[in-house]
């Protein structure tokens, strides 16, 4: 028996859902579907519910367009003749709906009780609405609501999955139940006494990975809106890649760092039984997806499998001589932070014990050092520790692969790939598994750092340039027309794909973000409607902060040589034939050759005995 999770988008409205009902229909056994709540409603009932509890009557905007959304659905799958049934369940449910906010809006509190049951309501209707759809599509379909079969039970100050009387629960429905395929909502359980309770934001990845571990499932496939995981966030990453196979190991790891296409608790209960997850595109049926099993695999020689990412860190670091030799210094720590309910993304640890330094969600971080301080108090009033010490604006990147730890060197690539665009790491985790190096890096450096990674370990071996021309005269308009015609040579012989994002003459300038097409540059430029500004070009090409950025000068102008300083000092690189900068006073000469240095970013500066052209291989 197979088991079919769909996610909020594969069931967001009409249209998603009819590419559900062809894959449900093309299955050729027993079917165990599971359904989230249509895309958005869980957050927007998490929003009407912080709007009743500030006492704010925002929260009765919502009804509408949880009612709109979905009649459209029953309207376009059932009858007109057969809706009055699943309509009238629709307007009780919101009704209740509205009774409970109401109730919240008056007392101004809400309990956790309350949360639980105001984000079910998304699963609830979806997979009642879901099934009736089902059955006006001769679907062989049961209905059976997840609370009955689910269970949980509190432990820690949370609900947490009662495996054993949920086991017993599911097997004995499923040995009983006569029809091809069983319904049910994902997301919700219920505890001892019968109330409702969720498995967590994402938890319909969870639902169903636990009822596919208790009939032992042949497969578990996840549909969502992309064609698997991803080498890299394909928003970030435009070459990134769906992978083909990962371990569970992987895939755990590449899901805790990020990675959204699947909830982080739903490979536990798979592990246990060896069951291999399939993640699939409802939009796309036809691509392979990623295959997720206990046999972690080389392909195309690609040790790395993956690079993921978590938005929003902070750092905060405990320092202090007092630390040096004391045992039970880091237990206290954690004590507080468990006590504090922070959890700890990344640690990274001195050997000389003088500091400790952790990563937390940037939500957290306050309340993270007012717990650390208030552990230390003492430590710091004599000052044998200084007070916890907070960075914002962080993002923890992980490079994952299972078989890293049998190759030498994957480290000494990502710390040299990072440093050559001189990119800072701001602390540095490995686990003994090697199956993950975690780093934290300024958020500023995210997209640059990805993509520097990304083509370091995936993409073949092909420098990628982004360069910011200002000077489109015979000189710049020639250098253009040749990079242009010139891309698959430099692409095969010389490994270099030269992309032009941003151009400019002494008039207007066009400022891009991505590839410019060099064939019609002249009327892009022509029709451009910004004026040419010095500062702005600069600020531009400094914002996007690409890799291998360089700044070409290819005109005769003092003043763009003036600027030379500030975009080396920004680790882009200048390439010039422009004879002003280099023929000026020594000083500012040396100067120039000093900041590249530094920074690592290229000043090369080369005429001909033609016009002066800047030669390709300067910009290698």
């Amino acid at each position: 028996m197979k088991v079919l999770k769909f996610g909020g988008t594969s069931v967001a409205n009409a249209e998603s859902l009819s590419n559900v009902l062809k894959i449900v229909q093309k299955q050729k056994g027993p079917a165990a579907v599971i359904v989230s709540a249509l895309g958005g409603i869980t957050d927007l009932l998490m929003e009407m519910l912080s709007s009743a509890q500030s006492g704010k009557q925002e929260y009765r905007k919502g009804f509408l367009e949880i009612e709109t959304r979905h009649m459209n659905i029953i309207k376009t799958f059932v009858p007109i003749g057969n809706q009055s049934a699943i309509i009238s369940f629709l307007k009780k449910n919101l009704n209740d709906l509205e009774a409970q906010l109401d109730a919240i809006h008056l007392l101004e509190e809400a309990t956790p009780k309350n949360f639980a049951t105001i984000s079910s309501y998304g699963e609830i209707l979806s997979s009642r609405i879901i099934q009736e759809v089902f059955l006006y599509n001769d679907i062989d379909s049961v209905y059976q609501d997840s609370r009955n079969l689910i269970k949980t039970v509190f432990h820690d100050g949370r609900q947490v999955l009662d495996q054993e009387s949920s086991e017993n629960a599911i097997t004995s429905f499923f040995n009983e139940n006569k029809s091809t395929t069983v319904l049910l909502p994902g997301y919700i359980a219920s505890n001892e006494n019968g109330e409702t309770t969720t498995l967590g934001r994402g938890g319909s990845d969870y639902s169903a990975a636990i009822i596919a571990s208790a009939i032992n499932a042949e497969v578990l496939e996840i549909w969502t809106d992309v064609s698997g995981m991803y080498t890299a966030h394909p928003k970030i990453v435009a070459q990134a890649k769906p992978i083909d196979k990962l371990s569970y190991y992987e895939a755990m790891e590449l899901s805790h760092f990020g990675a959204k296409v699947i909830y982080p608790p739903t490979l536990q209960p798979i592990i246990e039984k060896n069951i291999p997850i399939l993640i699939k595109n409802s939009f796309a049926p036809e691509d392979p997806g990623t295959i997720i099993d206990d046999t972690p695999i080389i392909e195309n020689g690609e040790i790395v499998k993956g690079i993921s990412h978590i938005d929003k860190v902070a750092l905060i670091n405990l320092e202090g001589s007092g630390m040096i030799g004391i045992t039970g210094f880091s237990k206290r720590l954690f004590e507080a932070l468990s006590a504090a309910k922070i959890n700890v993304i990344m640690i990274t640890q001195a050997s000389s014990e003088h500091s400790i330094c952790i990563g937390v969600r940037e939500e957290d971080a306050m309340a993270a050092k007012k717990a650390i301080d208030e552990k230390f108090a003492f430590e710091i009033s004599i000052k044998k520790v200084l007070p916890a010490q907070v960075e914002k604006d962080m993002v923890n990147i992980a490079v994952v692969g299972e078989k890293m730890k049998d190759h030498q060197g994957i480290s000494g690539k990502v710390f040299s790939s990072l440093g050559a665009n001189n990119i800072n790491i701001r602390a540095i985790a490995q686990g003994a598994s090697e199956r993950n190096i975690s780093i934290i890096i300024d958020k500023k450096n995210v997209s640059k750092a990805i993509n520097t990674l990304h083509e370091s370990f995936f993409e073949a071996q092909v420098k990628e340039l982004n360069l910011f021309v200002t000077g489109v005269g015979n000189v710049g308009s020639k250098l253009l027309e040749q990079i242009d015609n010139q891309t698959d040579y430099l692409i095969e012989n010389l490994r270099l794909k030269i992309r032009v994002i941003a151009i400019s003459n002494s008039k207007k300038m066009v400022l891009g973000t991505d590839a410019m097409e060099l064939s019609q540059w002249d009327t892009i430029l022509e029709e451009s409607e910004t004026k040419a500004n010095v500062d702005l070009f600069f600020e531009h090409a400094k914002k996007l902060n690409l890799r291998n950025s360089i700044f070409v000068d290819n005109t005769a102008s003092e003043v763009i040589a003036k600027e030379y300083a500030r975009y080396l000092n920004n680790n882009i690189g200048v390439v010039t034939c422009n004879k002003i900068a280099a023929a000026d006073a020594l000083n500012n000469y040396l100067n120039l050759k000093k900041i590249s240095r530094k920074y690592g970013s290229p000043y090369l500066f080369e005429t001909n005995v033609g016009a002066g052209l800047p030669i390709i291989d300067t910009l290698n």
